[in-house]
């Protein structure tokens, strides 16, 4: 997607959003949004730009580390009940309660029974927050074997994204076709008319940032909310206060001065 077209629209959607986030709070809706799909997908970029304008009171990220030994004995879905939203909230979900379906069973994180009870309990889970009033939207992002594979190489390159990169995404090039079929399970068993799964292809990043932020807005019946109308008051005469000396205070080194003067030295 050509880049100029995608900063326009990306920031037009982004713009919705916001009217998206006045009208959660106005209605106190909850909407929770599950971003899944392979690692390298582009799960986190479109993570960053549905969250990029929002209000973090009202729409925050979750995105939870490996549970603890006390979690392990918890029910399956306890620790991601906590985390699903109150009246006028946004969560969006990095990774979610379908670990299970994926990394969890590919790896041997946990047993053929665990596996079969989550795809028995899951669409059951997810019923009963759409009943309850949860806005539930699901997404996949699909990404093809060769992208995937450039994207890995790339993060190895990059000292600033190598923290992307684990044994464990490493490992998903070996587990290709395991990961594949746990995916094709998942979608049978938790692809639910209350709760469907939308496929997002994300072999092209940009396009599938604005798919996804443009499809969101279309299932959800939001309004423009109007804002309280704001003005800057007028600023109160001075009353005789004076900044204490520089030399008090520490501050820090102007490095940025220091770059533009090396820039541009003195002649």
């Amino acid at each position: 997607m050509d880049k100029k077209l995608y900063e326009q629209e990306l920031y037009r959607l982004q713009t919705e959003l916001v009217k998206l986030q006045s009208w959660v709070r106005a209605e106190n809706a909850r909407l929770v949004v599950v971003f899944e799909g392979r690692d390298a997908a582009g799960k986190g970029g479109t993570i960053k730009r549905v969250a990029e304008h929002l209000n973090p009171r009202v729409a925050r990220i979750v995105a939870l580390p490996a549970p603890t030994e006390r979690e392990r004995t918890q029910w399956y879905f306890q620790r991601y009940v906590e985390h699903l939203p109150a009246a006028g909230e946004i969560v969006l979900f990095d990774r979610s309660w379908y670990n299970r379906a994926g990394v969890e069973h590919v790896m041997g994180f946990c047993t053929p029974a665990e596996h079969r009870r989550f795809l028995q309990q899951c669409p059951i889970f997810e019923r009963l927050l759409v009943e309850d009033g949860v806005l539930l939207r699901k997404y996949w992002f699909s990404v093809s074997d060769a992208v995937q594979e450039q994207r890995f190489r790339r993060r190895l390159e990059d000292p600033t994204r190598r923290w992307k990169l684990s044994p464990m995404d490493l490992e998903s090039i070996t587990r290709w076709e395991a990961y594949s079929r746990a995916k094709d399970d998942m979608l049978v068993h938790t692809d639910i008319p209350e709760a469907p799964w939308y496929v997002v292809e994300s072999d092209d990043k940009r396009s599938a940032r604005i798919n996804m932020i443009a499809h969101l807005l279309s299932t959800v019946p939001y309004r423009d909310v109007p804002p309280p109308q704001l003005e800057l008051p007028a600023r109160p005469a001075a009353t005789g206060y004076e900044r204490p000396p520089r030399e008090l205070q520490t501050f820090v080194p102007d490095h940025a001065g220091s770059l533009t003067q090396s820039q541009h030295p003195p002649s």
